[in-house]
């Protein structure tokens, strides 16, 4: 299971400060985060979110995403998780954007996050072992169907994965955007 009390820099009277990671989400400070999105073409690897997790537990999400650690860079920590979450080593993604948004994710939590994007093109034979305490499943979906999906049926993924294909799809997909 996730270790929850990880310290993760968080900003507290305007700097970054070490704060365990279930108060930042409690008290809903604002903090750095990193997204990846694994693409193959014009689809994207997603995630289903382990029954285990503290928050959003079941529903669908970009490739993986998380906190650094107390002064991990983002890029090392992009390729940290891709190898806790889903077993993905050799990748190395490429920073593409900054975000910031806040959205509540149930049971008094809210996530205010200042999120690093990360975007990798993968090879038909990348190979993936989810890790079962973070990731009940995967699939691999094209952005135009994934676009749709959350327009259908909002409730099946996190509050953070709706706000990127709503809000942020061209800084991150560029030219593969959905209309």
């Amino acid at each position: 299971m996730t270790n929850n009390t990880q310290m993760i820099p968080a900003w507290i009277d305007n700097r970054l400060q070490p704060v365990e990671k279930l108060e930042v989400h409690e008290r809903g400070l604002r903090h750095p985060a990193v997204s990846v999105f694994v693409m193959r073409r014009q689809e994207m690897l997603i995630q289903r979110r382990a029954l285990s997790k503290y928050h959003t537990p079941g529903l669908w999400a970009n490739t993986c995403c998380t906190h650094p650690q107390w002064g991990e860079n983002p890029a090392d920590c992009a390729i940290r998780r891709l190898k806790e979450e889903l077993g993905i080593i050799g990748l190395f993604p490429a920073r593409r954007d900054t975000i910031e948004y806040r959205a509540e994710v149930g049971g008094g939590l809210t996530e205010h996050e200042v999120v690093e994007l990360f975007v990798v093109e993968a090879g038909d034979d990348l190979r993936i072992a989810p890790n079962p305490d973070e990731v009940m499943e995967t699939c691999w979906v094209g952005i135009y169907d994934l676009a749709a999906e959350i327009a259908r049926h909002p409730d099946r993924f996190t509050p953070w994965m709706r706000i990127y294909m709503q809000d942020h799809r061209d800084r991150i997909f560029g030219s593969l955007s959905v209309s």
